[in-house]
C-alpha cells in the first residue's frame, strides 16, 4: 500500500494570493446568485416586463446552481452530500494521474516536437552570443576550474595505487608485450622516427664531454690499477676524453656513420626477434613482469601522479594560469566561429536535437511516471485543495457564465413561450 504523503507549498506568498483571488471571484459568483434570486422574489407572479425579468432570474439561478454543483463536484462532495460521481479529484487522483502522464507522453515527449522546439530555440546562435561575453566566458572557466580542482582533490593516493595494483598491472600482465613492442619499433625504425632522439642524445653527449672533462677523467681514475703512475693515468685518461669526444662528434656529424647503421641494424633485428623469435619473446615478457611487480611501480606512478596533480591545481589557481587562460581562448575562438559559421550552427542545433530526442527516448517513460507516482502518494484530500487553489479562481468564470447565459436563454425560452401560446 503507498503511503500519502503532504505536499509541500513552494511559495506561502503565491498561495496567499491565490487564495484571495479565488474568494473574490467565489464572493462575485455568489453575488450573482443572490441578485437572480432576490430578482426572482422581487418580480414572483408578475406579468408583462417583469415576466421576462423573473424568466430571466429564474434561470439565471438555476444555470448558477447548476455550474456551482459542477465545479464543487471536481474538488469534494457537494454540501458533504456522497453523491455518486462527486468529488472526482480525491476519489480517482490516481487514475488523473495516469491520464496525465499519457497526455504529456503522448503530446509533448515526441521526436518531432521535441527537434522542432530545439530549432526553434537557436540553441546554437544564444551559446555563441553568450560566450562571446568576456564575463560569460570567465564565469564558464571560473566553474569548470572549480570543479576540476574538487575532482583532482577528491583522488587520493590509494586511489592511483589501487588503480594501478588492481588494474592496469592485471591487465598489462596479461597482455603480451612482445609484440606490440616488436610493431612499434619496427614502424620507428622503417620511418626513421628514431633519428632525431639519436641527434638529440648525441647532442647532449657531446656538449656534456665538452664541459664536464674532469668528471669524465676522474671516474676513468677511480678505475685505473693502484700501481699505474699518476702522470700516465691523467696522460691517458685525457686522451680517451679527446677520442671520446671526437667519436661522438664523428657521429653527430655523419648522418651515414657506421655507428648510426650499427644501431639502426640493431633495432631491426631486435624488433624482428620480438615480432618471431620465441626466445626473445619469452625474455621481454620476463622483463615486464619483473618490471611490473617490482615495489617501485606504484611508487612511480603516484608520484607522478601528484606531480600531474599539483601542476593542474596551480594552474587553475591562478586566475592568469595557463590552462585558465587556454580555456577562455578555446571558448572565445569557438564562440567566434558558431557566430560565422552556419554550417557548424547547424550541425551544433542538429546535435543537440539528437541528445533530446536520445535522452526522451531512454528516459523519458521515467520522466512522465514522476507525475504518476508523485500524484498517488498525495493526499486526496489535500490535492484537491490544492489543485482547486491553482485552477479554482478561473473555474469560478463557469458559475458565473452560466448565472449570464442561464437567464438570457431563460429570457428567450419565455419569450418563445409567450409568442407560441
Amino acid at each position: 500500500m503507498t503511503a500519502t504523503v503532504t505536499m509541500v507549498t513552494p511559495d506561502p506568498g503565491a498561495d496567499a494570493a491565490r487564495r484571495r483571488g479565488l474568494r473574490r471571484m467565489r464572493s462575485l459568483a455568489v453575488g450573482l446568485l443572490l441578485f437572480a434570486a432576490l430578482v426572482y422574489l422581487a418580480t414572483l407572479g408578475r406579468d408583462g416586463f417583469w415576466g421576462f425579468v423573473n424568466a430571466g432570474a429564474e434561470a439565471s439561478m438555476v444555470g448558477a446552481i447548476a455550474d456551482w454543483f459542477a465545479v464543487t463536484a471536481l474538488f469534494k462532495h457537494p454540501l458533504g452530500l456522497p453523491i455518486p460521481h462527486t468529488a472526482l479529484i480525491p476519489r480517482r487522483k490516481d487514475d488523473l494521474g495516469r491520464s496525465l502522464e499519457e497526455f504529456v507522453g503522448e503530446n509533448f515527449l515526441q521526436e518531432q516536437i521535441i527537434r522542432d522546439r530545439v530549432a526553434a530555440s537557436t540553441i546554437s546562435l544564444r551559446v555563441a552570443r553568450w560566450l562571446a561575453d568576456d564575463g560569460h566566458r570567465r564565469r564558464v572557466t571560473d566553474e569548470l576550474s572549480e570543479v576540476a580542482a574538487i575532482g583532482l582533490t577528491k583522488v587520493t593516493d590509494q586511489h592511483v595505487a589501487d588503480l594501478v595494483h588492481d588494474a592496469l598491472v592485471p591487465r598489462f600482465l596479461e597482455e603480451p608485450v612482445a609484440p606490440l613492442l616488436g610493431g612499434l619499433l619496427g614502424e620507428t625504425v622503417h620511418d626513421d622516427l628514431h633519428h632525431g632522439l639519436v641527434d638529440l642524445a648525441l647532442e647532449e653527449l657531446h656538449r656534456w664531454l665538452v664541459h664536464n672533462q674532469e668528471t669524465f677523467t676522474d671516474v676513468l681514475a677511480e678505475r685505473a690499477p693502484w700501481w699505474a703512475p699518476t702522470r700516465l693515468n691523467d696522460a691517458v685518461t685525457a686522451r680517451l676524453h679527446l677520442e671520446a669526444l671526437r667519436w661522438v662528434a664523428d657521429i653527430r656529424n655523419d648522418p651515414h656513420h657506421h655507428a648510426r647503421e650499427a644501431l639502426d641494424s640493431m633495432l631491426a633485428q631486435l624488433a624482428e626477434d620480438l615480432l618471431h623469435d620465441p626466445d626473445t619473446q619469452q625474455r621481454a615478457e620476463r622483463l615486464k613482469e619483473r618490471l611490473l611487480n617490482h615495489p617501485a611501480v606504484i611508487d612511480s606512478a603516484v608520484s607522478m601522479w601528484n606531480a600531474l596533480r599539483r601542476a593542474l591545481l596551480g594552474s587553475l589557481s591562478d586566475p592568469e594560469g595557463a590552462v585558465r587562460v587556454r580555456l577562455q581562448a578555446e571558448l572565445a575562438a569557438f564562440a567566434d566561429r558558431l557566430l560565422v559559421d552556419e554550417e557548424l550552427r547547424t550541425r551544433f542545433d542538429r546535435t543537440a536535437a539528437d541528445l533530446a530526442v536520445f535522452a526522451v527516448d531512454r528516459y523519458g517513460a521515467e520522466l512522465t511516471a514522476v507525475i504518476t507516482h508523485t500524484i498517488e502518494r498525495w493526499d486526496g484530500k489535500e490535492a484537491a485543495r490544492r489543485i482547486e487553489l491553482h485552477v479554482g479562481r478561473d473555474l469560478q468564470f463557469i458559475r458565473i457564465n452560466g448565472t449570464i447565459v442561464g437567464g438570457l436563454v431563460g429570457v428567450l425560452i419565455h419569450t418563445a413561450s409567450v409568442l407560441l401560446g
